[in-house]
């Protein structure tokens, strides 16, 4: 068994997996990847996340270490996020969960559609 399937490490690997798994945190990570973003540029390419999400989601990363918030002394002041050593580390497996994402919708579309029927449920409509 892996350590860290072990009783005692298993509560705080959950937590990290939760924290850096969720949806917004794992979209800013990968926007972060290739470059050093301003705010408005990352909540632009994202889409669909408030202000406050990307907020929080921001502050959270930042205060665990994957995100480097840099502010320059400019009138206005110029905000600018990138990964640290650490985000970099990360955005490597979520990269590639989003290519298997991408290269799988077409297979899991089909599973979706054979459950559906063989369900008798009609979800055309959901995603």
């Amino acid at each position: 068994m892996p350590e860290y399937y072990e009783p005692s490490n298993c509560p705080r690997v959950s937590e990290v997996l939760q924290r850096v798994g969720d949806k917004w945190s794992v979209l800013v990570i990968m926007m972060l990847g290739d470059e050093p973003l301003r705010f408005n540029e990352l909540k632009r390419r994202i889409g669909g996340i408030s202000q406050r999400m990307l907020t929080l989601t921001l502050k959270t990363l930042e205060r665990d270490g994957l995100v480097l918030r840099t502010v320059y002394p400019t009138v206005p002041p110029r905000v600018e996020y990138q990964l640290t050593e650490l985000g970099r580390s990360l955005w490597k497996p979520i990269e590639a969960l989003g290519q298997w994402a991408h290269q799988n919708i077409p297979n899991i579309d089909r599973a979706r559609k054979a459950f559906d029927m063989a369900n008798g449920e009609d979800r055309s409509d959901a995603a």
